[in-house]
Protein backbone atom coordinates (compact mmCIF):
# COMPACT_ATOMS: atom_id res chain seq x y z
CA UNK A 1 0.00 0.00 0.00
CA UNK A 2 1.11 3.30 -1.09
CA UNK A 3 0.39 6.26 1.77
CA UNK A 4 0.12 9.93 -0.10
CA UNK A 5 0.90 13.09 2.13
CA UNK A 6 -1.88 15.96 1.67
CA UNK A 7 0.70 18.00 0.28
CA UNK A 8 1.52 15.08 -2.40
CA UNK A 9 -2.57 14.55 -2.78
CA UNK A 10 -2.62 18.51 -3.49
CA UNK A 11 0.21 18.58 -5.76
CA UNK A 12 -1.45 15.58 -8.01
CA UNK A 13 -4.44 17.62 -7.95
CA UNK A 14 -6.41 15.61 -5.80
CA UNK A 15 -8.29 17.39 -2.69
CA UNK A 16 -7.77 15.40 0.06
CA UNK A 17 -10.20 15.36 3.23
CA UNK A 18 -10.60 18.85 4.95
CA UNK A 19 -9.33 19.39 8.56
CA UNK A 20 -12.59 20.10 10.39
CA UNK A 21 -12.41 23.53 12.42
CA UNK A 22 -9.76 25.13 10.57
CA UNK A 23 -10.15 28.62 12.20
CA UNK A 24 -8.97 31.29 9.80
CA UNK A 25 -7.99 34.70 10.55
CA UNK A 26 -5.48 37.96 9.44
CA UNK A 27 -2.88 39.60 11.42
CA UNK A 28 -2.45 42.70 11.78
CA UNK A 29 0.69 43.51 14.10
CA UNK A 30 0.64 46.47 16.14
CA UNK A 31 -0.72 48.98 13.35
CA UNK A 32 -4.36 48.42 14.83
CA UNK A 33 -3.83 50.49 18.18
CA UNK A 34 -2.54 53.52 16.53
CA UNK A 35 -5.84 53.62 13.54
CA UNK A 36 -8.37 56.29 13.31
CA UNK A 37 -11.54 55.00 14.16
CA UNK A 38 -12.72 55.07 10.93
CA UNK A 39 -9.64 53.05 9.55
CA UNK A 40 -9.51 50.52 12.33
CA UNK A 41 -13.20 49.72 11.26
CA UNK A 42 -11.57 49.36 7.79
CA UNK A 43 -9.15 47.26 8.20
CA UNK A 44 -11.35 44.20 10.42
CA UNK A 45 -14.33 45.02 8.26
CA UNK A 46 -11.42 42.93 5.40
CA UNK A 47 -11.18 40.31 7.44
CA UNK A 48 -14.87 39.73 7.92
CA UNK A 49 -15.00 40.19 4.23
CA UNK A 50 -13.29 37.63 3.39
CA UNK A 51 -14.90 35.11 5.96
CA UNK A 52 -12.01 34.82 8.50
CA UNK A 53 -13.20 34.53 12.49
CA UNK A 54 -9.81 35.76 13.96
CA UNK A 55 -7.56 38.48 14.28
CA UNK A 56 -3.96 38.52 15.20
CA UNK A 57 -2.93 41.63 16.64
CA UNK A 58 0.53 42.65 19.07
CA UNK A 59 -0.91 43.48 22.57
CA UNK A 60 2.32 45.41 23.44
CA UNK A 61 3.72 45.66 27.08
CA UNK A 62 5.61 48.48 25.92
CA UNK A 63 2.82 50.24 25.42
CA UNK A 64 0.51 49.09 28.09
CA UNK A 65 3.12 49.87 30.64
CA UNK A 66 5.65 52.35 29.47
CA UNK A 67 6.55 54.57 32.51
CA UNK A 68 6.91 51.10 35.27
CA UNK A 69 5.13 48.52 37.12
CA UNK A 70 3.10 50.14 38.64
CA UNK A 71 0.82 51.74 36.14
CA UNK A 72 -1.20 50.71 32.98
CA UNK A 73 -2.40 52.12 29.94
CA UNK A 74 -5.19 49.80 28.15
CA UNK A 75 -7.41 52.70 26.54
CA UNK A 76 -5.76 51.99 22.67
CA UNK A 77 -6.23 48.30 23.09
CA UNK A 78 -9.14 48.50 24.61
CA UNK A 79 -10.57 50.24 21.26
CA UNK A 80 -9.32 47.36 19.08
CA UNK A 81 -10.55 44.61 21.31
CA UNK A 82 -14.35 46.60 21.43
CA UNK A 83 -14.01 46.40 17.67
CA UNK A 84 -12.95 43.30 17.30
CA UNK A 85 -16.00 42.16 19.25
CA UNK A 86 -18.31 44.52 17.42
CA UNK A 87 -18.01 42.54 14.52
CA UNK A 88 -18.39 38.86 15.90
CA UNK A 89 -14.88 38.17 15.58
CA UNK A 90 -11.98 36.55 18.04
CA UNK A 91 -9.01 38.03 19.32
CA UNK A 92 -5.67 36.63 19.13
CA UNK A 93 -3.63 39.07 21.57
CA UNK A 94 0.27 38.49 20.65
CA UNK A 95 1.97 39.19 24.32
CA UNK A 96 5.56 40.85 23.39
CA UNK A 97 7.82 43.83 23.31
CA UNK A 98 9.70 44.80 26.46
CA UNK A 99 9.53 48.53 27.92
CA UNK A 100 12.72 50.28 28.14
CA UNK A 101 12.82 50.21 32.35
CA UNK A 102 12.20 46.36 31.75
CA UNK A 103 14.93 45.36 29.65
CA UNK A 104 18.83 43.83 30.69
CA UNK A 105 20.83 46.56 30.82
CA UNK A 106 23.19 45.22 28.20
CA UNK A 107 20.60 45.23 25.42
CA UNK A 108 18.69 48.36 24.02
CA UNK A 109 15.38 47.85 21.40
CA UNK A 110 11.48 46.54 22.23
CA UNK A 111 12.64 42.89 21.39
CA UNK A 112 15.15 42.41 24.04
CA UNK A 113 14.16 39.84 26.07
CA UNK A 114 12.40 40.66 29.88
CA UNK A 115 15.21 40.99 32.58
CA UNK A 116 12.65 39.43 34.62
CA UNK A 117 10.06 36.82 33.49
CA UNK A 118 7.81 37.23 36.49
CA UNK A 119 7.15 41.22 35.40
CA UNK A 120 6.53 40.20 31.98
CA UNK A 121 4.14 37.29 33.33
CA UNK A 122 2.40 40.04 36.10
CA UNK A 123 1.74 41.94 32.55
CA UNK A 124 0.24 39.04 30.91
CA UNK A 125 -2.03 38.03 33.96
CA UNK A 126 -3.42 41.49 34.42
CA UNK A 127 -4.25 41.42 30.76
CA UNK A 128 -6.13 37.86 30.81
CA UNK A 129 -8.11 39.52 34.00
CA UNK A 130 -8.86 42.43 31.86
CA UNK A 131 -9.91 41.00 28.80
CA UNK A 132 -11.40 37.39 29.51
CA UNK A 133 -14.90 38.93 30.72
CA UNK A 134 -14.83 40.77 27.02
CA UNK A 135 -14.22 37.06 25.16
CA UNK A 136 -10.46 37.63 24.95
CA UNK A 137 -9.01 34.01 25.78
CA UNK A 138 -6.34 33.01 23.85
CA UNK A 139 -2.86 34.63 23.52
CA UNK A 140 0.67 33.86 21.82
CA UNK A 141 3.57 34.11 24.12
CA UNK A 142 6.33 36.49 21.93
CA UNK A 143 6.81 36.34 18.40
CA UNK A 144 9.42 34.52 16.74
CA UNK A 145 11.35 34.24 19.52
CA UNK A 146 14.05 31.63 18.16
CA UNK A 147 15.84 35.28 15.71
CA UNK A 148 17.71 37.64 16.89
CA UNK A 149 15.22 40.31 15.62
CA UNK A 150 12.64 39.42 17.79
CA UNK A 151 14.28 38.11 20.73
CA UNK A 152 17.58 40.54 21.60
CA UNK A 153 20.23 40.17 22.51
CA UNK A 154 19.83 36.63 21.17
CA UNK A 155 17.52 33.70 21.17
CA UNK A 156 17.85 32.00 24.41
CA UNK A 157 15.54 28.11 24.72
CA UNK A 158 16.37 28.06 28.47
CA UNK A 159 14.86 32.22 28.86
CA UNK A 160 12.28 31.58 27.09
CA UNK A 161 10.99 28.15 28.75
CA UNK A 162 11.29 30.04 31.88
CA UNK A 163 8.93 32.97 30.05
CA UNK A 164 6.90 30.92 29.08
CA UNK A 165 6.27 29.10 32.24
CA UNK A 166 5.75 31.64 34.45
CA UNK A 167 3.64 33.60 32.11
CA UNK A 168 1.25 30.66 31.48
CA UNK A 169 0.85 30.04 35.07
CA UNK A 170 -0.30 33.96 35.00
CA UNK A 171 -2.42 33.73 32.19
CA UNK A 172 -4.55 30.53 33.63
CA UNK A 173 -4.59 31.82 37.12
CA UNK A 174 -6.04 35.22 35.90
CA UNK A 175 -8.29 33.15 33.42
CA UNK A 176 -8.65 29.25 33.84
CA UNK A 177 -10.28 29.29 30.32
CA UNK A 178 -7.06 30.52 28.92
CA UNK A 179 -5.65 28.77 25.90
CA UNK A 180 -1.79 29.39 25.30
CA UNK A 181 0.12 29.25 22.34
CA UNK A 182 4.16 29.02 22.20
CA UNK A 183 5.08 31.84 20.24
CA UNK A 184 5.06 31.39 16.87
CA UNK A 185 8.25 30.20 15.92
CA UNK A 186 10.16 31.78 12.16
CA UNK A 187 11.40 28.63 9.58
CA UNK A 188 14.97 29.31 9.51
CA UNK A 189 18.51 27.42 9.78
CA UNK A 190 20.46 27.85 13.09
CA UNK A 191 22.95 30.51 11.89
CA UNK A 192 24.18 33.64 13.17
CA UNK A 193 22.72 33.23 16.92
CA UNK A 194 19.13 32.49 15.04
CA UNK A 195 17.91 28.80 15.98
CA UNK A 196 16.09 26.82 14.06
CA UNK A 197 12.42 25.79 14.70
CA UNK A 198 12.88 22.46 15.07
CA UNK A 199 16.01 22.46 17.46
CA UNK A 200 14.01 25.34 19.39
CA UNK A 201 11.06 23.55 19.48
CA UNK A 202 12.53 20.33 21.19
CA UNK A 203 15.25 22.72 23.72
CA UNK A 204 11.82 24.26 25.17
CA UNK A 205 10.06 20.37 25.46
CA UNK A 206 13.12 19.01 26.49
CA UNK A 207 12.65 21.24 29.54
CA UNK A 208 8.95 20.52 29.66
CA UNK A 209 7.74 23.88 27.31
CA UNK A 210 5.63 21.70 25.61
CA UNK A 211 3.41 20.58 28.30
CA UNK A 212 3.16 24.38 28.93
CA UNK A 213 0.91 25.34 26.28
CA UNK A 214 -2.79 24.12 24.29
CA UNK A 215 -0.61 25.13 20.45
CA UNK A 216 2.87 25.89 18.75
CA UNK A 217 3.17 28.37 16.87
CA UNK A 218 4.86 28.36 13.24
CA UNK A 219 5.36 30.58 10.43
CA UNK A 220 6.07 28.48 7.58
CA UNK A 221 6.18 31.39 5.15
CA UNK A 222 7.08 29.31 1.37
CA UNK A 223 7.16 31.88 -1.18
CA UNK A 224 7.68 31.76 -4.17
CA UNK A 225 6.95 27.86 -3.55
CA UNK A 226 3.22 27.38 -2.64
CA UNK A 227 2.75 25.87 0.71
CA UNK A 228 1.34 22.43 -1.25
CA UNK A 229 5.10 22.08 -2.76
CA UNK A 230 6.50 18.87 -2.48
CA UNK A 231 10.17 19.10 -2.66
CA UNK A 232 13.30 17.00 -1.97
CA UNK A 233 14.90 19.85 0.30
CA UNK A 234 11.52 20.71 2.56
CA UNK A 235 9.67 23.45 2.64
CA UNK A 236 8.74 25.32 5.40
CA UNK A 237 4.95 23.63 5.24
CA UNK A 238 7.15 20.25 4.39
CA UNK A 239 8.61 20.34 7.75
CA UNK A 240 5.34 20.51 9.87
CA UNK A 241 4.66 16.77 9.50
CA UNK A 242 6.05 13.64 8.12
CA UNK A 243 9.84 14.51 7.95
CA UNK A 244 12.48 13.30 10.86
CA UNK A 245 13.38 17.09 11.36
CA UNK A 246 9.79 17.96 11.64
CA UNK A 247 7.89 19.77 14.52
CA UNK A 248 5.24 17.07 14.97
CA UNK A 249 8.46 14.33 14.83
CA UNK A 250 9.67 16.53 18.24
CA UNK A 251 6.02 16.90 19.48
CA UNK A 252 5.68 13.18 19.26
CA UNK A 253 9.23 12.45 21.19
CA UNK A 254 8.22 14.32 23.99
CA UNK A 255 4.95 13.25 24.56
CA UNK A 256 2.69 15.37 22.84
CA UNK A 257 1.57 13.87 19.99
CA UNK A 258 -1.37 15.43 19.45
CA UNK A 259 -0.50 18.75 20.19
CA UNK A 260 -2.32 21.28 17.50
CA UNK A 261 -0.03 23.52 15.25
CA UNK A 262 -1.26 27.24 14.85
CA UNK A 263 -0.03 28.86 11.65
CA UNK A 264 -0.12 32.24 13.19
CA UNK A 265 1.65 34.01 9.77
CA UNK A 266 1.82 32.99 6.50
CA UNK A 267 1.51 34.90 3.36
CA UNK A 268 3.72 36.26 0.61
CA UNK A 269 5.38 39.96 -0.53
CA UNK A 270 4.68 41.46 -3.70
CA UNK A 271 7.30 43.82 -3.80
CA UNK A 272 10.90 44.10 -2.49
CA UNK A 273 14.56 45.21 -3.13
CA UNK A 274 15.73 41.50 -4.96
CA UNK A 275 13.78 40.07 -8.11
CA UNK A 276 10.17 38.42 -7.91
CA UNK A 277 9.81 34.82 -9.17
CA UNK A 278 6.30 33.32 -9.63
CA UNK A 279 8.19 29.90 -8.07
CA UNK A 280 8.33 28.48 -12.44
CA UNK A 281 12.17 26.58 -12.18
CA UNK A 282 14.99 28.97 -13.29
CA UNK A 283 13.35 32.07 -11.73
CA UNK A 284 14.21 31.19 -8.24
CA UNK A 285 17.51 32.02 -6.80
CA UNK A 286 19.47 34.12 -4.01
CA UNK A 287 18.43 37.92 -4.85
CA UNK A 288 14.49 36.41 -5.31
CA UNK A 289 12.70 38.47 -2.30
CA UNK A 290 9.11 38.31 -3.44
CA UNK A 291 6.14 37.04 -6.13
CA UNK A 292 4.17 38.45 -8.72
CA UNK A 293 0.97 39.78 -7.22
CA UNK A 294 -1.03 36.82 -9.25
CA UNK A 295 1.47 34.55 -7.67
CA UNK A 296 0.31 36.12 -4.04
CA UNK A 297 -3.22 35.13 -5.10
CA UNK A 298 -2.23 31.75 -5.88
CA UNK A 299 -0.55 31.13 -2.54
CA UNK A 300 -3.54 32.65 -1.03
CA UNK A 301 -5.87 30.39 -2.70
CA UNK A 302 -3.68 26.98 -2.32
CA UNK A 303 -2.61 27.77 1.42
CA UNK A 304 -6.06 27.57 2.53
CA UNK A 305 -7.09 24.00 0.99
CA UNK A 306 -3.04 23.01 2.09
CA UNK A 307 -4.03 23.81 5.96
CA UNK A 308 -7.56 22.38 5.67
CA UNK A 309 -5.62 19.18 4.62
CA UNK A 310 -2.71 19.11 6.78
CA UNK A 311 -2.93 16.91 10.00
CA UNK A 312 -2.76 18.46 13.42
CA UNK A 313 -2.75 22.33 11.86
CA UNK A 314 -5.71 24.06 13.58
CA UNK A 315 -5.34 27.64 12.22
CA UNK A 316 -4.52 29.76 9.51
CA UNK A 317 -3.62 33.47 9.68
CA UNK A 318 -2.53 35.19 6.37
CA UNK A 319 -0.63 37.99 7.40
CA UNK A 320 -1.58 41.17 6.29
CA UNK A 321 -4.16 42.71 5.89
CA UNK A 322 -2.21 45.96 4.15
CA UNK A 323 1.15 46.82 2.65
CA UNK A 324 2.48 48.95 5.79
CA UNK A 325 4.49 51.18 2.90
CA UNK A 326 5.78 51.66 -0.81
CA UNK A 327 9.60 51.87 0.16
CA UNK A 328 11.05 49.02 -2.45
CA UNK A 329 13.91 48.68 -0.27
CA UNK A 330 12.44 46.28 2.00
CA UNK A 331 9.84 43.40 1.38
CA UNK A 332 8.78 43.67 4.35
CA UNK A 333 6.20 46.59 3.46
CA UNK A 334 4.38 44.46 0.46
CA UNK A 335 3.25 41.33 2.55
CA UNK A 336 -1.03 43.25 2.81
CA UNK A 337 -3.84 41.95 1.02
CA UNK A 338 -4.55 45.51 0.12
CA UNK A 339 -1.50 47.93 -1.35
CA UNK A 340 -0.85 50.98 0.91
CA UNK A 341 -3.38 53.26 -0.93
CA UNK A 342 -6.31 50.79 -0.07
CA UNK A 343 -6.77 49.50 -3.21
CA UNK A 344 -7.20 45.41 -3.31
CA UNK A 345 -4.62 42.78 -4.93
CA UNK A 346 -5.81 39.93 -6.15
CA UNK A 347 -5.09 38.10 -3.56
CA UNK A 348 -8.09 39.67 -1.25
CA UNK A 349 -10.34 37.96 -3.60
CA UNK A 350 -8.60 34.80 -3.50
CA UNK A 351 -8.49 34.49 -0.12
CA UNK A 352 -12.04 34.72 0.24
CA UNK A 353 -12.89 32.58 -2.43
CA UNK A 354 -11.13 29.93 -0.86
CA UNK A 355 -12.20 30.70 2.41
CA UNK A 356 -16.11 30.70 1.19
CA UNK A 357 -15.22 26.88 -0.54
CA UNK A 358 -14.52 25.61 3.38
CA UNK A 359 -17.27 27.67 4.54
CA UNK A 360 -19.51 25.86 2.09
CA UNK A 361 -18.11 22.03 3.02
CA UNK A 362 -18.58 23.23 6.71
CA UNK A 363 -14.81 22.98 6.93
CA UNK A 364 -14.08 25.21 9.43
CA UNK A 365 -15.27 27.76 12.34
CA UNK A 366 -15.27 27.37 16.25
CA UNK A 367 -13.03 24.88 17.98
CA UNK A 368 -14.45 21.52 20.05
CA UNK A 369 -13.02 20.20 23.18
CA UNK A 370 -10.07 21.76 24.79
CA UNK A 371 -10.05 24.76 22.23
CA UNK A 372 -10.40 28.41 21.85
CA UNK A 373 -13.82 29.34 19.90
CA UNK A 374 -15.91 32.72 19.01
CA UNK A 375 -18.68 30.59 21.22
CA UNK A 376 -17.07 30.69 24.48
Amino acid sequence: MIAFTAMALLAMGCAPPAQAHLRVGIAYGDRLVWMSDRDLGAALDDAVAVGARWVRADLMWTNVQPDGPDTYRWEAFDRVVDAVAERGLTLLPVLGFTPAWARPADCAGKQCRPADPAEFAAFAGAAAKRYAPRGVHTWEVWNEPNITRSWAPAPDIGAYTVLLRETSHALRESDPESYVILGGLAATRTSNGDISQTEFLQGVSARGGNHLVDAIGYHPYTYPFLASSVTDWGTPWERIEGRRDSLRSVLVANGTPNMPVWITEFGAPTNGPGTSSDGRPGTVGPETTHVPEARQAQIATDVVRTAAATPHVAALIWYAERDLGTDRSDSENFFGLRRADGSAKPALDALRDAVADLSDRSVWGAGSGRGPGSGR
